[in-house]
Formats: structure tokens, C-alpha cells, sequence
């Protein structure tokens, strides 16, 4: 099931999607004598590709998974907790890199907004969590070696190295940390997904969102690129796809 998720997804990506129509249109172009059925695919791939690639509809799409959970600013606000969870966001050893660069964009935030937690909370112990599936160190591995490489104290770590997706990781540390509550770190988009699964298992969860993508312009801001598409806007839009087909498996299949 894991195997097929991965495989069939990329197919519902806008990226992909556009990528077919624009195909499919130049074949009808090029190949055959039905022009007009060619323009109107790829004149379709174009424009799904342009609103994609518009801050307008990706922050629309993304703003209610964003917006859902607030940022945690104090620790100290929320009941006393042991634990700090932080998901594994992806990562790729390369041993000729320094280990910062070795983890995703998403990875590397995540784990700095657990640090920052565990640094106003004294008591509490971080479990990083993550595994693998061709990479030779599980995502748990490399976000220990940035902790370690900034010095943060190992007694202080927990690693947890077997899940491979965010249903995994929920079943996984219920094993360790049961009903008591705790610091869920992920990604602000994909914590709707995960605040949903891991109280699935009966787990209290508290939200500490990182890594946001829509940051609100200050009054008056405004820039030449703001009229310009851009590949981050595309991110953006990619990013809110994925997280509301997750939100639709996991639903269909009542792991939410």
C-alpha cells in the first residue's frame, strides 16, 4: 500500500497534470489532423499551469491548512509536557556534504523549531522520527547528527527509525509515548493530516507548526515579482495538493 501510494501520487500533482495535458495537446498538434483539439489541451495545460504558478490560488488552497493550528510561540503556555515529537521531513545522505544540507528544506525547519522548544523546556526530551526506504541512514539518523553537531545534549534524544509515512509514526510512537501529551512539530500544511492520525491512535497531540509558506505582506509591500509566476508559488500549490490527497486517503481508508 505504501509502495502504490508512492507511485500513483505524482500522477495527481498539478505539475504532472500539466505536463499531460501539454503532451497530449502537442500529440493532437503534431500528429494528427485534430488542431483544434490540440490548442484547446494545451491551451488548458497553460492556464492550469499559470494559476498554479500565481501567489492567488496556491495561498487560497493552502491558507486553511496553514491557518488551522497557530504557531506555538511560548511552550510555557500550554500544560507541562515530556515529549517533543518532530517528523522527519525528508533527506538525502551525501556523505561530501555537511549534514544541515543533508536534509530537506521541510526536515530542517522542523527540527529547528523542536530544538528551539526544547531549549525553553528543560525537562522534556526530543524523539525524532523518521525512517527510510533506499537511503542508507534513516531521517531520524541525519536529524540526530544536526542536533548533535549544534550541541545538543544526546541523553536528550530519542530516535524513532522504523516509520516510513505519517500513519507509521503516529502507530509508532503511541508505543512510547501513550496517552500523555506532547509536542506535535511538523510542517504547518501537512499538521491538519498528522494532528488527525495520531489522535486517530488516542494520543493528545499539541500543535507546534513550522515552516510556513504563506507569509503575509506587510502594509505597502509589494515587488516586481509579485507579477511574475514562480516556481515557489508552483511549490506552494503542489505542497496543498498533497496534503489534501492525504487528507482524502486517509479518510477513505478510516485512518482519519
Amino acid at each position: 500500500m505504501f509502495l502504490f501510494k508512492k507511485i500513483v501520487g505524482p500522477f495527481f500533482m498539478p505539475l504532472s497534470i500539466c505536463f499531460v495535458l501539454l503532451l497530449f495537446g502537442l500529440t493532437l498538434l503534431w500528429a494528427t489532423k485534430k488542431k483544434r483539439a490540440g490548442r484547446f489541451w494545451i491551451s488548458l495545460g497553460f492556464l492550469l499551469l499559470a494559476f498554479c504558478s500565481y501567489h492567488g490560488v496556491p495561498n487560497l488552497l493552502l491558507r486553511p491548512l496553514e491557518y488551522r493550528y497557530p504557531p506555538l510561540f511560548d511552550p510555557r503556555s500550554v500544560p507541562p509536557v515530556k515529549w517533543i515529537v518532530v517528523l522527519g521531513g525528508g533527506h538525502r545522505t551525501d556523505p561530501k556534504l555537511p549534514v544541515t544540507s543533508q536534509l530537506s528544506d521541510a526536515s530542517l525547519v522542523r527540527l529547528v523549531e523542536g530544538l528551539r522548544l526544547l531549549h525553553s523546556l528543560p525537562e522534556s526530551k526530543l524523539i525524532l522520527s523518521g525512517g527510510t526506504l533506499f537511503d542508507p541512514l534513516t531521517e531520524a539518523q541525519s536529524m540526530e547528527a544536526v542536533a548533535l553537531a549544534i550541541g545538543v545534549d544526546r541523553q536528550r534524544l530519542l530516535l524513532e527509525e522504523e516509520a516510513r509515512d505519517t500513519e507509521d509514526q503516529s502507530r509508532l510512537i503511541h508505543k512510547t509515548i501513550g496517552p500523555d501529551p506532547f509536542l506535535l512539530v511538523t510542517s504547518a500544511s501537512h499538521m491538519p493530516r498528522s494532528m488527525a492520525l495520531f489522535r486517530k491512535q488516542g494520543m493528545n497531540p499539541i500543535p507546534a507548526p513550522a515552516g510556513h509558506l504563506i507569509k503575509e505582506r506587510q502594509r505597502g509591500e509589494i515587488s516586481p515579482g509579485s507579477f511574475f509566476p514562480g516556481t515557489g508559488e508552483l511549490e506552494k500549490t503542489e505542497t496543498a495538493v498533497y496534503e489534501y490527497l492525504g487528507l482524502a486517503w486517509g479518510k477513505i481508508r478510516g485512518k482519519i
